[in-house]
C-alpha cells in the first residue's frame, strides 16, 4: 500500500484519468472528491463488499440444470 500525505486542495492522480482531491479535513474525517471517467465504478468499501457478497450468493443459488434447459429451448 502506498501512503501519502496531502493537505486540503491537494490531489493525487491515478493512471492519467483519475484524480482524488482532498476537499475538507474536520477532526478525524477527511472529505475527498474523485474525478474519474463514467466507465470507472466508484464505491465505498462497505458497499462494494455487500455487492460482492450478494453476487456470490446469487451465483450459488443458480440451478445449472434450469439454465441448460432454458438455453436448449428454441
Amino acid at each position: 500500500m502506498l501512503a501519502l500525505s496531502r493537505k486540503k486542495d491537494e490531489a493525487v492522480i491515478i493512471n492519467d484519468d483519475i484524480e482524488i482531491t482532498i476537499i475538507e479535513i474536520k477532526g478525524d474525517q477527511v472529505k475527498i472528491g474523485i474525478s474519474a471517467p463514467k466507465s470507472v465504478p466508484i464505491y465505498r468499501k462497505e458497499v462494494y463488499m455487500q455487492i460482492q457478497n450478494a453476487n456470490k450468493e446469487a451465483a450459488q443459488s443458480v440451478d445449472i440444470k434450469n439454465i441448460k434447459e432454458l438455453f436448449a429451448k428454441k
